[in-house]
């Protein structure tokens, strides 16, 4: 059977960076709408801007660093798909660490070090993340409340206490309508009243729900039709 040949060029609409054009280095993922940037190219453009540069959605009004993730899985592609391109990012570093004055970067370039790096956090603003890993944790129970939507097969959720009404609304939707941009046909309710898209379970776990002692309980819908 033979092997058959994809052209570099007939994937690079998917492996490169929207911002610098070129290809994706340190990859990162905005976990609201899942587009990839190059780490630095993103870290930049939210120092002034709060969207996502493709599909231009609110991330967050304040913090949007909050919400990008190393994605390991694309870098490792583009590394593979690209001839070269992971030894010489490697040796770009190390000459803008020497100019500097600065130790480099403890890696050689070799498979088992590289493999090493990809496991290491994504770091902002000099501080490595875990990506809310060690954030208080708020148990969360989700209920439907109108027939027209299906019940989620797993009601119970863990989460940060700073995951967004946002996330949940898109996590609702990618499981009842296996489609994540149908987010605004879902309103998500507590004590009856509609929360709020940046609002956090930790903002509504202090100032909506009155049972402390059991899990967040709220309730979704189909978002009723403005008139």
């Amino acid at each position: 059977m033979m092997e058959k040949r994809i052209r570099l060029r007939s994937v690079n609409a998917h492996i490169t960076c929207s911002l610098c054009k070129g290809y994706l280095i340190d990859a990162a993922t905005i976990t609201e709408c899942l587009h990839t940037f190059c780490k630095a190219c993103i870290v930049k453009y939210f120092e002034e801007n709060n969207t996502c540069p493709k599909c231009h959605i609110v991330i967050h009004h304040s913090y949007p660093l909050n919400y990008i993730s190393f994605d390991r899985t694309m870098q490792d592609i583009v590394y593979k798909l690209v001839p070269h391109l992971q030894e010489k990012e490697m040796k770009r570093q190390i000459e803008f660490y020497k100019k500097r004055g600065l130790p480099p970067p403890n890696y050689t370039g070799n498979d088992e070090n590289s493999n090493e790096r990809s496991k290491t956090p994504v770091a902002m603003n000099g501080e490595e993340q875990d990506f809310h890993r060690s954030d208080e944790q708020i148990n969360v129970c989700l209920e439907c409340v109108t027939g027209s939507m299906r019940n989620l097969k797993r009601r119970f959720l863990r989460l940060s206490c700073q995951a967004t009404i946002m996330q949940l609304k898109k996590f609702i939707a990618l499981k009842i309508y296996n489609n994540m941009t149908r987010f605004k046909d879902v309103d998500i309710l507590c004590n009856e009243e509609i929360l709020g898209k940046d609002h956090t379970l930790k903002f509504v776990s202090v100032t909506r729900w009155r049972s402390k002692d059991t899990p967040l309980l709220l309730h979704y819908r189909q978002r009723v039709a403005e008139l």
